[in-house]
């Protein structure tokens, strides 16, 4: 018995000691991992923000050039329809003024000038001959920059203003929220902005990136503290071999000092989750980017533990659809969305909610029945709803699927293809199934401007829907470039985090709210759609 003690005492030492020589050498080169990956995020960051600047810039100039050249120099009421048409058609700019030779704002595109500016900073634009660049202070605080030259004899000035924000990067490389501390200044120094506000000991312990334009004479220094980067797929497969080889370290010395237990049940968790109400609704916005308007929002599912801790749907969706939960889990979210947003939403008949249904649930007509009990009681109409089909499996039946389709089209709901390019769809699933539509994946939408094929690929999405009469929609749109690609391919609706990642209920209903207000159902029927697309889309780039 003591010679047995003594080999298991042995053992459980040479395991603490291989497990705890693992972890050291685990630690130190995921430090060097994360320390090499998260100078090259904001050096890719810097070069970006440097880049879309200078495009910026040239947008604005180029707009006034060619006001001066239409002759706008006042504020005749041609002149503003000018002016107008000039906001309208270049993406970046917010207003375009006419200054006196004093600097004094004698107009703008909106009428008359507002109050409360500031100028902080002026200086000659080193790129554009006779251009001044003006940064300043905008009544509700935020910054803008200020560009503008004379416009003709009488010694006026045009001039068109670009908020500090869009000189500042929005998302990080990886396609998620940026979450680093970036700056902008002038040649001079003048701050032009900043977002994130960095811990001083956390950014002098992290990474630190800095990119000079020779065009402008502009520079940005991004600062991130350390261990906010993850590492990417070609380093996270020598993760995973490292990481499986340390667990199995760690499991055989856990066998040796514990019994084995019953192994963790996450089908029984999920369905332990299901009962608590902790499945929640998040909402994307979808955005007519013709005319600025809030046009609905796609429902995300989020798992929200006790703790307020926030799980992603790609750690338990596979497992809700395999086990079978997938169906009680989408009834209860389109619940949940009726008691949250069902008034509000229903008030506004133009707006649409769109759920996301696993193929398997379109082989079965109880869904029919299923998705009319749950929306008759609810001030959201039928027409209202659209159920996505989603392709993390294929369609074994198309007749059978069909039918559903089409049944639910007799009750008044819209049908839309997810990710349209990818999974297994292509156009089989748009020729066979009659839907209403099409959603394009993030994979062309990145690669628009850049990859002929993928333009090509789209605009051919794009006409056939057309011409099948089917809705197309954008999805994951992520820079202001990519909006006025779409625009000119004819694409009215889009979602992505150029206008707002998913949003939790309050959040969401407080935007719709904001956009559109209608304090009572007599009113809303008088009144209408009311939001004109430069009021929208202002309203969008302040909040």
């Amino acid at each position: 018995m003591r010679a047995v003690m003594r080999k298991n005492l042995i053992a459980v030492a040479i395991g603490v000691l291989a497990t705890a020589g693992s972890l050291l050498a685990f630690d130190y080169w995921l430090d060097r991992l994360i320390a090499r990956q998260s100078q090259e995020e904001i050096n890719t960051s810097a070069k970006r923000a440097i880049s879309l600047a200078e495009a910026r810039v040239r947008d604005a100039v180029g707009a006034i050039d060619e006001l001066i050249k239409r002759g706008v120099d006042g504020c005749a009421p041609a002149q503003i329809d000018l002016m107008r048409h000039a906001v309208f058609e270049t993406t970046p700019i917010k207003e375009v003024s006419v200054l006196a030779a004093d600097g004094q704002v004698l107009c703008t595109n909106l009428g008359p000038p507002a109050a409360g500016r500031k100028i902080l900073s002026s200086e000659p634009l080193g790129a554009a001959g006779g251009y001044t660049l003006d940064v300043i202070e905008l009544g509700n605080g935020d910054r803008a920059v200020r560009l503008g030259r004379k416009a003709g004899a009488n010694g006026n000035s045009a001039a068109a203003i670009v908020p500090a924000i869009l000189f500042l990067p929005q998302v990080s490389t990886k396609g998620g929220p940026f979450n680093a501390y970036a700056a902008m200044t002038t040649r001079s120094g003048a701050l032009i902005g900043d977002v994130g506000r960095p811990n001083a000991r956390e950014a002098a312990s992290g990474f630190l990136a800095r990119q000079h334009s020779n065009e402008l004479g502009f520079n940005v220094v991004i600062a991130m503290p350390p261990g906010l980067i993850a590492v990417n797929g070609d380093d996270l497969k020598w993760l995973g071999t490292f990481v499986w080889a340390l667990m199995v370290t760690i499991l055989f010395g856990f066998t040796l000092l514990t019994r084995r237990r019953q192994p963790h049940n996450p089908i029984a968790e999920i369905e332990r989750a299901l009962a608590a109400g902790e499945f929640v609704p998040f909402y994307q916005p979808v955005i007519d980017i013709q005319s600025g308007k809030l046009r609905g929002a796609e429902v995300l599912v989020r798992w929200r533990k006790p703790d307020g801790t926030l799980i992603s749907p790609a750690a338990f969706i596979p497992l809700a659809e395999s086990s079978g939960l997938i169906l009680e889990m989408t009834r209860d979210l389109m619940r949940r969305v009726c008691a949250e947003a069902g008034e509000v939403i229903g008030r506004r008949p133009e707006l649409k909610i769109s759920f996301n249904l696993a193929a398997r649930l379109f082989r079965d007509q109880s869904i029919v029945g299923d998705v009319r009990s749950i929306f008759s009681p609810s001030a959201m109409q039928l027409s209202q709803v659209v159920l996505e089909l989603t392709e993390r499996e294929p369609i074994e039946n198309f007749t059978e699927t069909r039918q559903v389709i089409a049944a639910l089209q007799g009750i008044g709901v819209r049908i839309a293809i997810d990710d349209v390019g990818t999974g297994h769809s292509g156009l089989s699933y748009m020729l066979k199934l009659g839907v209403d539509v099409i959603k394009i994946d993030k994979v062309f939408i990145d690669a628009i401007g850049t990859d002929r094929n993928s333009a090509a690929i789209v605009e051919t999405l794009v006409d056939l829907a057309r011409n099948m009469r089917m809705d197309v929609v954008a999805e994951g749109v992520e820079t202001f470039e990519q909006v006025k690609h779409l625009r000119d391919l004819g694409i009215r609706l889009a979602q992505g985090y150029v206008f707002a990642p998913p949003l939790p209920g309050g959040s969401f209903l407080q935007l719709v709210k904001a956009l559109d207000p209608r304090p009572a159902v007599s009113e809303q029927k008088a009144a209408g759609p009311a939001l004109s697309y430069l009021s929208a889309r202002n309203r969008f780039s302040a909040a």
